[in-house]
């Protein structure tokens, strides 16, 4: 099964190059984006899929070799190259199972994250601005963009809700593990007898949509205008810039104000709410289908406790696969690869079983 399953994927390869070269799809922009996405997933793992049936065609062709010649110096290359090959199959077989579980698709897309201050007042906004600056050294370690679409603030810098979008190939895919509540405990800026506090702040990872996958009816929107308010800013308490969205038949609410411009508000508060209605009708689907297991990793719900930062030890532990780094001080500086790595492995060895 696992070797006709690598066959199908590089033939499926060669197929999408073929699809991308016709005119039907060329001029399908959408659908270009889409067959390129999955073009390049399989072309990253094509020198795996080649190396394992290249090496299975080798083993073939030595048992021919065994089970027909006579020569027995012919007989002894032959018992060497199957050595050979069964040798070196169980790792292959292994390094393929993975590459060979399903990729979502949305994994490939942008990512629109929310962090907002939780339980424990200016030190939780504090900690927020803390996890903004994590994620946004991260993203440009990674050579990603980022572009704030709404924020709010507190005193001393500390961050109410800040809303962002990370650009680059794989983003959600990446950051989708980050959704939930992020605790932290420490001696806060605003103590002054050195006790340890613990305070919190929740992060949402959604995947960036566009009006094919989620449609809106302009007559479910109702579109206020107000002035902005905040420090500092031109704009600031002089127009009415600032745009408050309120999907009715959900409820939902998108209020944007960073821009000067109404009409660039507006397309903002879109975006997210594009995005807050899709991961809405993704829940739906998951809590429709009792065949689908939920992860432990990805499908908690966004209030459960996912990690704990604890300065004083200089530890940062993730709850949903008991992982524990003892290099917070890095963590916090944006050196998020080894957390995330563990967290992908934990789900990808969770789909295999």
């Amino acid at each position: 099964m696992m070797l006709e399953k690598v066959k199908e994927m590089v033939l499926r390869h060669q197929e999408i190059e073929q699809q991308m070269a016709s005119p039907e799809i060329a001029g399908d922009p959408s659908q270009l984006e889409k067959l390129g996405r999955e073009y390049n997933a399989i072309g990253r793992n094509l020198p795996s899929f080649r190396a394992y049936l290249q090496t299975f065609e080798q083993l073939r062709q030595a048992r021919d070799l065994l089970s027909a010649e006579t020569d027995e110096d012919v007989l002894t290359l032959a018992r060497e190259e199957i050595a050979s090959c069964e040798a070196s199959l169980p790792e292959l077989e292994e390094k393929i199972k993975y590459l060979l579980v399903p990729k979502d698709p949305i994994d490939f897309k942008n990512a629109i994250m929310e962090i907002r201050a939780g339980t424990g007042g200016i030190e939780a906004g504090i900690f927020a601005g803390d996890l903004y600056r994590m994620y946004t050294h991260y993203v440009e370690a990674r050579g990603w963009t980022h572009e704030v679409l709404s924020s709010s603030f507190g005193d001393l810098s500390s961050i109410k809700e800040i809303v962002f979008m990370v650009s680059g190939e794989g983003a959600y895919g990446s950051l989708k593990y980050e959704s939930g509540v992020h605790r932290v405990q420490r001696v806060p800026q605003t103590e002054a007898q050195g006790r340890i506090h613990t305070s919190a702040a929740s992060v949402v990872v959604m995947p960036e949509v566009n009006d094919v996958e989620i449609t809106i009816d302009p007559a479910d929107l109702r579109i206020d205008t107000y002035r902005a308010s905040g420090a500092g800013g031109q704009h600031v308490n002089k127009t009415e810039s600032a745009i408050r969205i309120i999907h009715i038949p959900t409820g939902l609410m998108v209020t944007c104000q960073d821009e000067k411009s109404q009409h660039k508000n507006k397309a903002r508060a879109l975006k997210v709410l594009q995005s807050r209605l899709y991961e809405m009708q993704q829940q739906k689907r998951e809590a429709e289908d009792s065949a689908t297991r939920k992860s432990i990793i990805r499908s908690g719900d966004r209030s459960d406790k996912i990690r704990t930062y604890n300065f004083p030890q200089n530890r940062i532990t993730d709850h949903r696969i008991n992982f524990s780094l003892h290099k917070l001080d890095a963590v916090i500086d944006g050196d998020l690869q080894d957390l995330l790595d563990a967290l992908a492995k934990a789900d990808t060895e969770e789909k295999m079983r």
